[in-house]
């Protein structure tokens, strides 16, 4: 009985060694972690965080600082109360994602590129004329180009809204027809240049449905495979959600998300 409750004691330091716990930084919601570059949910990774975690802070482009994580507990919030929450103490102001891990999660830096390049606007125009959205007003917010495969080829991520409230914020109700918030990434595929949409909508004609906007929030390497996965983060007038897409396998998938909202 003993030597198994060694086995046991030994089985879960290691997995507490082996997880990197991975935090949304502006709300503490806890996104889950990685482990031996694998995702792990959220409920399974808090079982590992003894409540001191060493956390690297990271915004759109860069590190922004460092922080300490306290142990995941249920947020406060009643309409959030299925988000494990993890609070960081000394988080820098601009940090979009909170990572604990050894390797670096930047290894190839974005760069932010000219919204009006021409050949930016055709290609959002074609996406939507794709989505046959007649004569689309194309206004692209965010472009950034970086290597994601660590291939040597780079990819170019376009992000591209018609629609604001005040202080850029989303509509309180639904969007007017031929508005759209959308991320796009671009990169060759088999010679060819491809445009995929990762996430957002376009022409929304359901009334019942509130606008979203959606943003690019940065890229980074957030299980420690070399490739860079992409942070989007979507808003409405009632909740918002942050999602890590893992565009490794040759289509953008959803890797690890937390939100909420009514």
């Amino acid at each position: 009985m003993k030597s198994l409750a060694v086995l046991l004691l030994l089985s879960a330091t290691a997995m507490a060694a082996d997880l990197h716990p991975i935090v949304e930084a502006d709300t503490g919601y806890l996104f889950g972690g990685s482990a031996k570059g694998k995702w792990i949910k959220a409920e399974k990774a808090a079982k590992s965080m003894n409540g001191r975690t060493p956390f690297r802070v990271f915004g759109l482009t860069q590190e922004v600082g460092k922080a300490m994580g306290g142990k995941p507990k249920s947020a406060d919030a009643e309409v959030c109360s299925d988000m494990l929450e993890v609070s960081l103490a000394s988080k820098p102001k601009d940090g979009v994602i909170a990572l604990s891990a050894p390797w670096n999660a930047l290894p190839r830096k974005p760069q932010i590129v000219d919204p009006t390049q021409q050949v930016y606007v055709d290609a959002v125009r074609e996406f939507l004329e794709s989505r046959r959205m007649s004569d689309p007003k194309v206004k692209i917010t965010r472009i950034l180009r970086v290597d994601l495969e660590g291939d040597g080829e780079e990819e170019v991520l376009i992000n591209a809204t018609n629609y604001f409230d005040k202080d850029d914020e989303p509509p309180m109700d639904t969007a007017v027809p031929g508005s759209y918030s959308i991320v796009l990434l671009r990169r060759v595929v088999a010679g060819k240049v491809e445009t995929e949409l990762i996430a957002g909508e376009s022409d929304v004609k359901d009334e019942s449905s509130p606008a979203h906007i959606y943003k690019i929030e940065g890229v980074l390497d957030l299980n420690g495979d070399g490739k860079l996965e992409v942070i989007v983060h979507s808003q409405y007038y009632e909740g918002s959600e942050t999602t890590i897409y893992d565009c490794s396998g040759g289509k953008c998938e959803v890797a690890l998300s937390v939100g909420c909202g009514l």
